[in-house]
């Protein structure tokens, strides 16, 4: 009993001594990650509807800090926590409508991409110029975000959330992989600043060199987007078109939306017979063209004649062309279209959405996800089919670029329809089914970001808002709210000269897939030489 009394003791003298020491060690080993985790939040907090975007830069500040020194396996590990805090909450509005399985499997699987980059900077993160090697694993890991699987999920490039920042004239420039890099650069760059400030102070001993790349990191990004801001105008190069944005709300939010097709036609018919009366009473000024929304005709009015007389009746009201956002079956394919509808001569021109939405608009692994969960199969009963042809209607003489709402996120498909000649662009939109979460609001950002991109208006029509009018510098002009029906008349300017993002397209994207490719060949390089090194 004595020699269990004495044990006792002694281990109660002993635990306090133990106990610290080991949480400790538990709390060091685990801070990496929980830094990891939370320099995502903080990147997520940094984009739309908050105008907090500068926090961009201490985000991957930290991430640069996380993931300095690390084995590759351990960056991989490191950038997968980043990539979960960034996306997790950023894509919530995935599953408002259909719960938590679809917009977890979604993260789950872009953050994969996230981590590659991460297994990506900590290989690069001891290298000379270690910023600009990391920066451009960046753009590369958002370059093949955009392009699988299922062609692609562009949504939470870095760009997108500077539609309120310094950064955003280098859209213009070289398009959201340029406006992404500078970011991310500077984030980066900011982190080597810091890093070199404090080993300076202890040894005195900071290479020249080093801290020169460190400081034109933080830099050359802020004098770079200053000295681009010559390329935003909102100058009428070709005249003005006055523009009506049409948005008729529809009976309810979510899913079932579609049940409600007769009645959202209705309602935007009734919002543009308004604007109408408002016009001939003298209110409101006459628009030269009308634009509405994705969905706004989910009934086929080349099939049925209900749909088509509500139609014409609404461009014979207001008396000028109208672009209705439709759902019609043509030779045994659905197409989300958008029609040009002349007051005088019905339909005229069509443009058919040519990024269509996986799980949205068709399915794809349909037996598959059927075997999983047969609610979602009955969701998407029949797959959309992909226009072929960029989609520029002429509405009184003005050249319109469509690009319809999942659309905006691809560079592509925005530079297409400049490069065919649309001297403004509409993004008309359905976010009815995303209720009023920041789907709408990340969405709204990224048309901003696409006016400065190629320096043209930008209206963005929408069935339940927000509705927008944007001028070629990003600026909203006016707006509406959500789930009320409005609409917005402005005259804007038009504009067919291009900017050097329009004009390059995708080369600078591959410009800086080289610059990643060679730091990463250079880490793979130098980690050979030293292993070889070692052995010897």
């Amino acid at each position: 009993m004595t020699v269990t009394a004495t044990s006792v003791g002694e281990s109660d003298q002993l635990q306090p001594q133990i106990a610290p020491a080991s949480r400790a060690a538990r709390l060091l080993r685990l801070g990496p990650a929980l830094a990891a985790a939370l320099s995502g939040v903080l990147l997520y907090v940094s984009f739309p509807p908050r105008t907090l975007w500068w926090l961009a830069v201490p985000a991957f500040a930290v991430f640069g800090w996380v993931l300095r020194g690390r084995s590759w396996k351990a960056g991989l590990g490191l950038g997968y926590l980043f990539g979960l805090g960034f996306l997790l909450p950023l894509l919530v509005w995935t599953g408002v409508e259909v719960g938590p399985g679809p917009w977890i499997a979604l993260v789950v699987i872009e953050a994969v991409f996230v981590a590659l980059v991460g297994a990506g900077v900590a290989a690069v993160s001891k290298l000379p110029g270690s910023p600009v090697w990391a920066a451009a694993l960046w753009v590369a890991g958002e370059a093949a975000r955009a392009r699988a699987p299922f062609n692609g999920f562009p949504w939470g490039k870095i760009a997108f959330g500077q539609a309120d920042g310094v950064f955003l004239p280098l859209a213009a420039l070289g398009g959201t992989p340029v406006l992404g890099f500078a970011v991310v650069l500077c984030g980066f760059g900011l982190y080597e600043v810091v890093r070199l400030a404090v080993e300076g102070r202890r040894t005195r001993a900071v290479r020249r060199s080093a801290a020169t790349v460190a400081l034109l990191s933080v830099a050359v990004p802020v004098v770079g987007a200053v000295a681009a801001r010559p390329l935003v105008s909102d100058e009428a190069e070709d005249g003005t078109a006055t523009v009506a944005v049409i948005q008729g709300n529809v009976p309810r939010a979510g899913l079932d939306f579609n049940a409600q097709r007769r009645a959202v036609l209705d309602y935007h018919a009734r919002e543009t017979e308004r604007l109408a009366a408002e016009v001939k009473a003298g209110k409101v000024a006459q628009p030269d063209f009308v634009l509405w929304p994705e969905n706004s005709s989910d009934i086929d009015p080349f099939a049925n004649a209900d749909a088509r007389a509500v139609i014409d009746g609404a461009a014979k009201a207001i008396g000028v062309p109208i672009s209705v956002g439709g759902v019609v079956e043509r030779d045994g394919k659905l197409l989300n279209e958008q029609i040009l509808w002349d007051p005088a001569k019905g339909p005229v021109d069509t443009y058919d959405k040519r990024q269509i939405q996986p799980f949205g608009e068709y399915l794809p692994l349909r037996s598959l996800v059927g075997a999983i969960n047969e609610t979602w199969t009955s969701m998407v009963r029949q797959d959309f089919s992909r226009g072929t042809e960029p989609g520029v209607f002429t509405m009184d003489g003005a050249k319109v670029g469509l690009v319809t709402c999942y659309e905006a996120a691809f560079d592509w498909t925005v530079r297409s329809e400049v490069t065919d000649g649309a001297q403004m662009i509409s993004v008309p939109s359905n976010n009815a089914t995303f209720d009023r979460s920041e789907m709408t609001y990340q969405q709204l950002a990224m048309s901003r970001v696409r006016a400065v991109e190629h320096s043209r208006t930008v209206t963005v029509p929408v069935t339940s808002g927000v509705s927008a009018i944007i001028m070629p510098d990003g600026r909203i002009t006016q707006k509406t709210g959500m789930f009320v029906a409005d609409s917005l008349v402005q005259k804007v300017p038009l504009r067919s000269s291009e900017t050097p993002a329009t004009r390059l397209g995708i080369l600078p994207e591959i410009a800086l897939l080289l610059v990643a490719a060679g730091g990463l060949g250079w880490a793979i390089g130098a980690g050979m030489r030293a292993r070889r090194a070692a052995e010897v």
